[in-house]
């Protein structure tokens, strides 16, 4: 892996972090992408760049020498379709469908031409689920299901892969602000919602730690997963068992 290049978007905290990191422990040169200086600040091992990854003309700036794409970045909005904001329902998809899109047009050929490429898309069980209140953010990762797809069935006769990691609720900053909205939107204190709202769904009633994700990561990124391709890979807690 001393010889891969890895781009990991919303790296500088969560998930993103984590995957950073565990992909620099196994020798990978990873590029770690934010719009939060702090958090890119505080990884060790990894280039940054400071970039805003909604904005879509700006994404060609990246590099594009890349192996091992991670597209992770992203943002929750919680309110009833009726109530949604239609500007924050196309920054959603801009950042978590377009983007992801765009990155992906602009490091295969690079894929292409090494014949090797891993393609890792941050989904989540909204990828295979909806819940009410979220209708940006269930939209956005139900089309990067059916875009990891297209790249994998295109990529295969590269040696690219493509697949999803569909964790449910992750200890993360996005999960954090999500008590605070849900409480608002369902009347209920933050430990109700995390227990009540968050958890109910989930056999093992604990949130994910970020570590968790970035380990299945690595997997898919590593020597075993060349057969491994148009794959959603649930990190759910049984949520999806019933």
């Amino acid at each position: 892996m001393e010889t891969r290049r890895a781009l990991v978007t919303g790296a500088a905290s969560g998930i993103g972090a984590a995957c950073a990191q565990r992909l620099a422990a196994d020798g990978v040169h990873v590029i770690a992408v934010d719009f939060d200086q702090a958090g890119l600040d505080a990884l060790d091992g990894v280039e940054t760049i400071l970039a805003d990854l909604s904005d879509l003309e700006r994404l060609s700036e990246l590099p594009t020498d890349i192996d091992i794409l991670v597209n992770n970045a992203g943002v929750q909005q919680v309110a009833p379709v009726e109530q949604f904001p239609p500007e924050r329902f196309s920054y959603i998809i801009r950042l978590m469908l377009e983007a992801p899109f765009r990155l992906i047009r602009q490091t295969i050929p690079h894929m292409y031409g090494a014949g090797w490429g891993r393609v890792v898309n941050i989904s989540s069980v909204h990828g295979l689920r909806a819940s009410p209140f979220k209708a940006a953010y269930v939209a956005a990762k139900h089309g990067l299901e059916g875009l990891s797809k297209v790249v994998a069935l295109e990529g295969a006769a590269h040696g690219v892969t493509s697949n999803c990691v569909n964790p449910a609720y992750v200890r993360t900053p996005l999960v954090t602000a999500q008590l605070a909205d849900q409480a608002a939107t369902h009347g209920l204190s933050e430990s109700e919602v995390l227990d009540k709202v968050l958890l109910e769904p989930v056999a093992v009633k604990r949130l994910i730690e970020p570590a968790e994700v970035a380990e299945l990561v690595a997997m898919l990124c590593g020597p075993a997963s060349a057969s491994i391709t148009g794959s959603s890979f649930a990190l759910d807690g049984g949520w999806t068992a019933h």
